[in-house]
């Protein structure tokens, strides 16, 4: 049998004296495209972190691709690709001389790094004029860039934290077709979103979390059948303790009775 995705064995965080990661266990297949879902401060972006091998400060047994986080972090930044929720880019370069010096870092021939960031440009409709540089861009075309350089090495594992951050509708249903082509394409996509009518038409599998502890997971249909939420967003405020759609939640600013 292959080796699972990702594997995790009672992975605990801490933040000082704070646990933001309890105990986790996960295990996720090859070639599937699995939602990372859940509140606020529930653990995602630790978890992504520690996935791509970008923080070792923690316990438990964590493997990617079956290589061990913690023994080889470069080895794991060989295989995979990772879209930070908030990505720093060096503004001052044209998308061209970012994709270079990103792809270099992967060993790549420039003319692979152009011709492979002209696809995927193409396919996410990034038009830009040749002298143009990435601080002129809007926060839609910077998070184009960015999926752009992050599968630049084609790599087997994508993680991905709120990859539609800033994108409008067009551009959305471009990325969702993206994902879906790496899925069919044998990558395994494990990404974050709070956008939960998304999250529940692409996923193969939906992952909740809530206070660093796995409360769901399995498919939209699976857990719909332990919760009968009848939507994802219905699912997700049952099992978080958040306010269900349909429900009214009040509010009234100012200290009139």
């Amino acid at each position: 049998m292959s080796q699972p995705a990702v594997y995790i064995r009672n992975l605990v965080k801490s933040y000082g004296k704070k646990e933001v990661i309890t105990g986790l266990d996960l295990e996720l297949d090859n070639g599937q495209i699995i939602g990372y879902i859940g509140p606020n401060g529930a653990g995602k972006s630790t978890t992504m972190r520690i996935l791509a091998g970008l923080d070792n400060d923690f316990t438990g047994d964590v493997q990617v691709l079956g290589i061990d986080v913690k023994k080889d972090p470069v080895g794991v930044k060989r295989r995979i690709g990772y879209l930070p929720e908030a990505g720093d880019m060096y503004d001052v370069l044209r998308p061209d001389e970012f994709y270079d010096l990103v792809g270099s870092l992967h060993g790549l021939e420039q003319e692979t790094i152009r011709r492979r960031a002209a696809k995927l440009e193409d396919f996410l409709q990034l038009k830009y004029t040749d002298k143009q540089r990435i601080d002129t861009f809007s926060k839609g075309m910077r998070q184009k860039v960015l999926l752009t350089s992050t599968l630049l090495h084609d790599p087997d594992l994508i993680f991905m934290d709120e990859p539609l951050n800033g994108l409008d509708a067009n551009s959305v249903i471009r990325v969702k077709d993206l994902l879906a082509s790496l899925a069919a394409d044998g990558k395994t996509i494990f990404y974050s979103s709070h956008i939960m009518d998304v999250v529940e038409r692409i996923s193969n599998r939906i992952v909740l979390l809530n206070d660093g502890k796995i409360v769901a997971n399995g498919t939209f249909a699976e857990i719909n059948e332990q919760v009968r939420g009848g939507n994802l967003e219905n699912l997700f405020a049952s099992l978080t303790g958040g306010t269900a759609s349909g429900e009214v939640a009040t509010f009234k600013l100012g200290d009139d009775e």
